[in-house]
């Protein structure tokens, strides 16, 4: 698992927990003369912090999603450098072979073979 991954899930653990632990306190204590803004001004906390954990959530998965896009653009330039290297190899090996042939056939021409007849005595 990655960085982001990591912290992908770890805020998104905490948030839950947060919420979770504030609607169980929130259902334990039940206020005797029950305030609607107090409800209300405690519902906006949990809303503003669960959205800052879902800002953070999303900030960390796109620094991730960046890291691998620079990642495989980096071993995307290697595989071309390889790649051009190794044609760059197959063209030289490729010329040694034609000129060994052609010194090859020259020294032919040059060189008559030999005939089968013996000389005559």
């Amino acid at each position: 698992m990655n960085f982001a991954t990591r912290c992908t899930v770890g805020l998104a653990w905490s948030a839950l927990v947060s919420f979770t632990s504030f609607a169980a306190r929130a259902a334990e204590d039940p206020p005797a003369n029950p305030d609607p803004t107090l409800a209300s001004d405690e519902a906006k906390a949990v809303t503003k912090a669960v959205k800052q954990n879902v800002k953070i959530a999303v900030d960390a998965t796109k620094e991730g999603a960046q890291q691998v896009a620079d990642k495989a653009r980096d071993v995307a330039h290697e595989v071309a450098v390889a790649t051009k290297e190794g044609a760059q190899e197959v063209a030289a090996t490729a010329k040694r072979g034609t000129e060994k042939t052609k010194a090859v056939l020259s020294d032919s021409k040059k060189d008559p073979k030999p005939t089968d007849k013996p000389a005559d005595p």
